[in-house]
């Protein structure tokens, strides 16, 4: 009997302890590779343009349980502006939704591919044709991370570049 009840008890412990870790990563919803792919832009950010010029701040954080990258965009100017960054597991895409103090909204989705997250608006009629918007955040060698904003029309081809910027880290 007594060995009986020792091996009923080691096995509840056991089945107890994977319950325990089973419900430890539950907690964690967010916790898989696809939301952790945006994390190399996380931190604290000084932002210069190819003349090493400082154009911005930014600050990118992780909040609500790994799910959501908020973005806050103050630049050297007058503009600031903020952005929501998630993935959604049910599409497969990163989406980012951008609002700044102008009032100016741009909805883009997309994904990380080769050390880059390449994320793409929708098609926008313009007065001058329809176009869309492509933002390129890479991953650099040297510990930087380059924006790339670029317009491009309904053949693909590059209109115009928006925004070029150099993120360095900043130094506490």
């Amino acid at each position: 009997m007594k060995k009986n009840q020792i091996i009923l008890f080691l096995l509840v412990t056991l089945f107890s302890i994977n319950l325990g870790m089973t419900k430890n990563i539950q907690e964690c919803d967010c916790c898989t590779e696809n939301y952790n792919q945006f994390d190399f832009w996380l931190g604290e950010w000084n932002v210069y343009n190819e003349n090493d010029n400082l154009v911005g701040t930014n600050t990118i954080i992780k909040d609500y349980d790994n799910c959501v990258l908020v973005e806050k965009w103050v630049s050297s100017e007058k503009n600031k502006g903020t952005s929501t960054n998630f993935y959604d597991k049910t599409d497969g895409y990163w989406h980012q939704i951008w609002v700044d103090n102008s009032g100016y909204i741009l909805k883009l989705k997309g994904n990380f591919i080769t050390n880059s997250m390449i994320l793409k608006s929708d098609m926008i009629k313009g007065e001058n044709g329809n176009y869309f918007n492509q933002i390129t955040l890479t991953k650099n060698k040297n510990e930087t991370i380059t924006q790339l904003w670029e317009v491009f029309n309904e053949k693909n081809v590059k209109i115009s570049e928006a925004f070029k910027g150099i993120y360095k880290k900043k130094l506490n």
